[in-house]
């Protein structure tokens, strides 16, 4: 069985909601999990998803900010969300893949949005990064619980870990997203729980891999200066099961754009 899990920061659910529903058109994967959605949970488009043939869905969201969701082929049996640095500000939802999945059957599904820190790299002169730093120490902390059964975890994890995950290692080592304070503290909880990073496994560096490219570059394309800000990690046990990780380019182009393109991931189970 293949099993295709899509994670993309959409930044306004609703703003962007024809072009969700033209990638599920376009590229069907079995589940997509979108972070930034930006929306208040009676507000969610319920009915534009089930339309498009997702009929189970959860969702933690709130007015404006943050925001994350879970849309499914199959049915899910929990939804689980988890609160980091005393908040309850949407940035993790979870659930788990029903029988009709088949060999997916009982795969966690875990969904993140990682703050993404603000602009100047201090702690002490920017609420917004000890914020980011303290939300990874508690993920940390958390590990997934050291990852004891088949899980998968995907978001915008705000941070780009590896050297060629950015456009210049060199000029983005001041830059939020790529300091050695963020990188650390990735690159220490992933390994620390046992967590494969899918895209490095299957394409090791110096390979360039980006996901975000910004608003303020006027030909993002033409420049190319990205970051791999997106991520799907696997538990140890579904590692020999990776195929693929799609980093879906064409969206950035589309009309009224996400700054983030979807990345799928692959599993043949």
């Amino acid at each position: 069985m293949r099993l295709t899990v899509t994670t993309w920061n959409i930044n306004s659910v609703r703003l962007r909601i024809e072009s969700v529903l033209r990638f599920l058109r376009e590229e069907q994967p079995d589940v997509l999990c979108l972070q930034e959605t930006k929306c208040p949970d009676e507000l969610f488009p319920l009915k534009a998803f089930k339309g498009s043939g997702y009929e189970n869905i959860v969702f933690a969201g709130q007015k404006g900010y943050n925001g994350v969701a879970i849309v499914s082929r199959f049915p899910l049996l929990t939804r689980d969300v988890m609160r980091f640095c005393e908040r309850a500000d949407a940035r993790h939802i979870s659930a788990v893949l029903g029988p009709e999945a088949g060999p997916a059957a009982g795969i966690v599904l875990h969904d993140f949005y990682v703050p993404a820190g603000g602009d100047v790299p201090h702690r002490d002169l920017n609420p917004k990064f000890a914020h980011k730093l303290d939300f990874l120490s508690e993920l940390r902390a958390w590990g997934g619980r050291r990852v004891s059964g088949p899980a998968i975890l995907v978001g915008d994890l705000n941070v780009a870990p590896l050297e060629h995950d950015v456009w210049s290692h060199k000029q983005l080592l001041d830059v939020v997203s790529h300091t050695p304070v963020e990188t650390e503290a990735l690159e220490t909880l992933r390994g620390e729980a046992g967590w494969i990073d899918a895209a490095r496994l299957l394409t090791p560096e110096p390979e360039k891999i980006y996901t975000w490219w910004s608003y303020r570059s006027p030909n993002w394309e033409l420049a190319n200066k990205g970051r791999r800000l997106d991520h799907a990690w696997v538990s140890p046990d579904l590692a020999g099961t990776v195929r693929k990780v799609a980093v879906f380019h064409a969206a950035r182009g589309w009309e009224k754009p996400s700054d983030h393109v979807p990345v799928t991931l692959s599993l043949e189970l």
